[in-house]
């Protein structure tokens, strides 16, 4: 398997997630700005979207999407344990990939972090800090993850806060989001996806 990614981007969640399977895969960078792979080959022929993080599956099929990609690898690699058995469950696991891919992915944190959104869409989105994180403030005085244990949804969501500080978003106002967020960086998965990529973004930079 390939997976396509971008250093610091979404796509983390997914080596995340890999590295929580022991999973032996390989790690394909792309260029986002140029939408260019190392060997300078053209990426919107892999994904005619542009975007990470995009999946090559073991017989060659390509999977898009972190809603998509992340059940999947957990599916994979069920000793993993990286997402619930439950049918209840996985519905929950499928609700929290879906508020975070909408309403905190590309509703909040993708304007912000545009450097061509406009004034208005930046003002527009910095409204919705305080629900959206709200949110998981009241989930997390209950929860240490997002559901019973660490699964592809806490990788995901990981990721996000992650870009917090990018957007002037001062997690110390939840202050149970912020513990969350520290509690995650010491897990050993996340700790060394976020040290690796971390290099290869200031390498690039």
């Amino acid at each position: 398997m390939n997976l396509y990614f971008s250093p610091l981007a979404c796509s983390l969640a997914t080596r995340i997630s890999f590295y929580e399977a022991d999973a032996k895969i390989d790690y394909i960078q792309v260029d986002l700005k140029q939408k260019l792979l190392q060997d300078g080959s053209d990426f919107y022929a892999i994904n005619a979207l542009g975007q990470v993080p995009v999946l090559r599956t073991g017989d060659g099929s390509l999977l898009t999407e972190n809603t998509a990609i992340l059940p999947y690898v957990a599916e994979l690699f069920p000793e993993a344990h990286l997402a619930p058995v439950d049918r209840l469950q996985h519905a929950r696991m499928q609700q929290w990939l879906g508020f975070i891919s909408t309403e905190l992915h590309k509703g909040l944190f993708f304007p912000l972090l545009d450097p061509d959104a406009s004034e208005p869409v930046k003002d527009y989105a910095r409204e919705q800090v305080v629900l959206r994180l709200g949110h998981l403030q009241e989930h997390f005085t209950t929860h240490d993850f997002l559901l019973d244990r660490f699964s592809v949804a806490d990788a995901y969501l990981f990721v996000v806060l992650n870009w917090a500080p990018h957007c002037a978003i001062d997690l110390a106002r939840w202050p149970q989001v912020k513990d969350y967020y520290a509690r995650q960086l010491q897990r050993p998965s996340i700790a060394r996806a976020l040290t690796e990529e971390l290099a290869l973004y200031r390498a690039k930079s």
